[in-house]
């Protein structure tokens, strides 16, 4: 699969920021994604800064949620967990999986934040920018924003995730009684859509079946790896 180069991943904060504030200008909100055929997730798991982190891109048949592809890369470390700026950690070592991937997704599901962030430059926009795909954030936390009101307690159950005035994203509930996840428009799809595949592929827990096998392939890929 091919990435588009964006600008290079050794930057300090300062720098960091300002190309988070350039991109989001580039970011495409829209249009709706009514169908989709393979999907995607990624996740990264572990490393402080000069350790090795690993990364899994993972395709699944968007109908069975079977997995048709798993790619598995891993690299140092070159930024530590920063609040805001984590797409600069994981998506060096994210592109190196999608570029070994032989099909191309029709949309890509990511743990982490779209426009849900301060600057609206989160890791899922980040990486949708880069591979110019559909991408969605599907976070289990809150990174910015309020919600006026929680959402009920049944499946599909959501409220607005506002920032001042703007709508950044949506509190969904995909599993009844269980704490929601945070979703928001990555780049090239709408919000309605974002949740739709979110919670279309959440079928039988609270996280999307690709964001779970993604997890699982990275957490056995770093566990051999050590």
């Amino acid at each position: 699969m091919k990435v588009r180069r964006l600008h290079p991943w050794t930057l300090d904060y300062q720098e960091a920021v300002a190309v988070q504030q350039r991109l989001a200008d580039r970011v495409v909100e829209g249009p709706p994604l009514a169908s989709a055929e393979v999907i995607a997730a990624a996740d990264v798991s572990g490393g402080r800064r000069g350790e090795r982190i690993a990364a899994a891109a993972v395709l699944v048949d968007a109908r069975t949620m079977a997995v048709l592809e798993t790619r598995r890369a891993g690299a140092t470390a070159a930024w530590p967990y920063v609040p805001g700026c984590l797409s600069f950690r994981e998506i060096p070592v994210l592109l190196k999986a999608f570029k070994r991937l032989q099909r191309r997704p029709d949309v890509v599901l990511c743990d982490g934040q779209g426009r849900a962030h301060p600057r609206r430059l989160g890791l899922a926009s980040h990486l949708g920018l880069a591979l110019d795909v559909p991408t969605i954030g599907c976070a289990k936390s809150r990174l910015v924003g309020q919600v006026r009101r929680q959402p009920g307690r049944s499946r599909g159950c959501r409220a607005a995730l506002m920032d001042g005035g703007e709508r950044i994203g949506t509190v969904l509930r995909t599993r009844t009684g269980v704490r929601p996840v945070y979703v928001s428009v990555g780049h090239r799809i709408d919000l309605a859509s974002a949740e739709h595949w979110v919670l279309a592929t959440a079928t039988r827990y609270r996280l999307p079946e690709p964001a779970r096998a993604a997890h699982q392939a990275v957490t056995a890929y770093k566990s051999r790896s050590e």
